[in-house]
């Protein structure tokens, strides 16, 4: 793993630490590649109380995750809008008396509602000009923002003394899920005995990260054509445009529950699907957590950082010179999406799928 500096080499003592606060990241996917980084302050600190500060919309990742003790809801928007918010969240996190804080968030932000709570310790990377606000300061190189962002986040907990933790994610649904699992089977018309596939059409940051709907509704069809498998379209309100247009190029009936289910409802059908369809977005970072086969399909993002965990995903990208992008909107002619043909991912989901190419 790569060595970071650390503002005077410092490192946070093994001992005497009782309860942790870790800023958590702000979307899904970011959430389940910090995970790992989580796991290793939980080796750090095994008896500590470690405590999630964390938006809403992704928390329920966090409650699968079991080194963690205590989700702290950031309501934003809500009661901790604004500067008088953020007054009002660090006064109560002063009431915690938080011994020190893990800032995985990489905002000036976090570190001024750490030191307003007045956390002693203070952990994070260098960025957003805010080094001068925390007692560890682990200077940002470049090379750091060009590695996974598992390896990112690990790296920094890693320069501050954590020991190393597993890369491998796994969530792991409980009980509670597989009721609701099988409630919204009933909703659905869903049948627990056929093979399920989950397609995720959309991307919240733009129509670049976005592959061909009819190109998914043709894959999706050959494979209902093979195995008699029923699919589910998911994503959240805004992917309603992505998901119905790929159910209006299907020759089969598909079952769209975008904008319908909460993230928690969502996680708990994605966990009954036999293979997963996706392009870069925060629920293929959970299915590939989940241990689902998972094809992910990327674009103008770079798979090199942000590809899904899982042993069974598999990343399907063609290197073209203006790639990645990282742009929300395709300034020319879309060639890294154009060049995924519908043949080569029906292939790669025959075989995690199981069947003869």
């Amino acid at each position: 793993m790569m060595q970071l500096d650390v503002r005077g080499g410092r490192r946070l003592p093994a001992e005497g630490i009782e309860r942790v606060l870790i800023r958590g990241t702000n979307w899904i996917g970011d959430v389940v590649m910090t995970l790992p980084a989580v796991a290793a302050v939980r080796k750090m600190w095994p008896r500590a109380r470690i405590s999630i500060l964390a938006k809403p919309w992704v928390a329920e990742v966090y409650r699968l995750f079991p080194d963690v003790d205590e989700i702290i809801p950031f309501e934003e928007p809500g009661r901790h809008a604004g500067i008088p918010g953020k007054w009002r969240l660090a006064g109560e996190l002063r009431r915690n008396r938080f011994d020190c804080a893990i800032l995985l968030q990489n905002a000036i932000e976090a570190a001024i509602i750490a030191r307003l709570a007045g956390i002693p310790l203070r952990v994070g990377y260098n960025s957003d000009g805010r080094g001068a606000l925390l007692t560890h300061s682990v200077r940002r190189i470049p090379e750091i923002r060009r590695v996974h962002q598992i390896d990112y986040y690990l790296a920094m907990v890693a320069a501050v003394g954590c020991p190393a933790a597993d890369r491998d994610i796994r969530l792991s649904p409980g009980s509670d899920y597989a009721a609701t699992a099988e409630s919204l089977f009933t909703q659905y018309g869903l049948k627990p005995n056929r093979p399920l596939i989950g397609i995720a059409p959309g991307a919240a940051y733009g129509p670049a990260k976005k592959w061909f709907p009819e190109r998914f509704a043709a894959v999706v069809d050959r494979l209902i054509d093979d195995t008699g498998a029923q699919t589910v379209l998911f994503g959240s309100t805004g992917d309603r445009d992505s998901t119905t247009a790929v159910a209006q190029s299907a020759r089969h009936p598909l079952t769209d529950i975008a904008g319908k289910t909460n993230l928690k409802e969502a996680i708990a059908v994605i966990a009954r699907c036999n293979l997963f369809l996706s392009n870069d977005s925060g629920l293929m970072h959970v299915a590939g957590a989940l241990g689902i086969p998972t094809i992910a399909l990327f674009g103008s993002t770079n798979p090199a950082t942000t590809s899904p965990a899982g042993k069974k995903s598999v990343v399907i990208h063609h290197d073209v010179g203006c790639a990645p992008c990282l742009k929300p909107v395709c300034p020319t002619d879309f060639r890294c999406m154009e060049m995924i043909g519908v043949e080569e991912v029906y292939v790669a989901a025959q075989k995690l799928l199981g069947a003869a190419p």
